[in-house]
């Protein structure tokens, strides 16, 4: 009896263990708000930081760079905050239903004030080389920005909150790769920031004109409510 017992122990074991990790990265397992809110700093800082970095330097492997940069962030910080690091994916996994509205502003601004520290460092490692403005059609910019955070917002979901994909472990690789994708095939549209918060980081380093930022907020999170919003219709029992 004491062996059946034990068996039965080992089970529920395994089954706590697993819903402890249930592959909805973006229902963090740390409720501590200022950790959180840490994370998405340190995280956008990173992914900022790489993207001023890889830019600046002309660096011919900049999207892989930038998309492996998202991507080890999202596993390293994704236990504790969800690994947004992104205003539109955090507005996205909000009206998803996988984040606290109490938590949505404080996010944007840890993403917005690493976006500005990340701005500062790549801007101080490179004085006396002044940036050269990319300038990008602002129709064709809009529509590409919307396009791919819609994709990342998506992914983001469909990897990291749904029940359907619950426990895995590749939702880091499969959002870092589509940044690189995006970054790959629009980049020279739009810039590929995909990312209020790389918006404001790119606009600060003066690699785009300030007067094309509201391309960037505008529709990267009119994006990423469009992607929360398609996957609570098509995902009824998900939400």
């Amino acid at each position: 009896m004491r062996k059946g017992g034990r068996g039965k122990e080992k089970t529920r074991g395994r089954v706590s263990a697993s819903s402890r990790n249930p592959g909805a990265l973006y229902s963090p397992l740390d409720k501590n708000p200022m950790k959180k809110y840490l994370v998405e700093f340190i995280g956008t800082f990173f992914l900022v930081f790489t993207v001023g970095m890889t830019v600046r330097a002309g660096a011919p492997l900049a999207p892989i760079a930038i998309g492996a940069s998202l991507m080890i962030m999202v596993f390293a910080g994704g236990h504790v905050s969800g690994g947004h690091y992104n205003p539109a994916v955090t507005l996205a996994v909000f009206l998803r239903g996988k984040c606290a509205g109490g938590d949505v502003v404080p996010y944007w601004v840890s993403q917005g004030a690493a976006a500005l520290a990340a701005a500062a460092t790549v801007t101080f490692l490179f004085s006396g080389r002044p940036a050269a403005p990319a300038l990008h059609g602002s129709v064709p910019s809009l529509i590409a920005e919307f396009l791919f955070t819609f994709a990342l917002a998506w992914v983001v979901l469909n990897t990291a909150t749904s029940k359907g994909t619950a426990g895995n472990s590749f939702y880091g690789l499969a959002i870092g790769m589509t940044v690189m994708t995006g970054a790959v095939a629009v980049g020279g549209v739009s810039g590929g920031a995909f990312n209020p918060a790389v918006a404001v980081g790119i606009t600060v380093m003066k690699l785009v004109p300030v007067g094309d930022i509201w391309i960037y907020m505008a529709g990267d999170l009119v994006a990423g409510a469009v992607a929360g919003l398609a996957f609570r219709a098509l995902n009824p029992g998900d939400v």
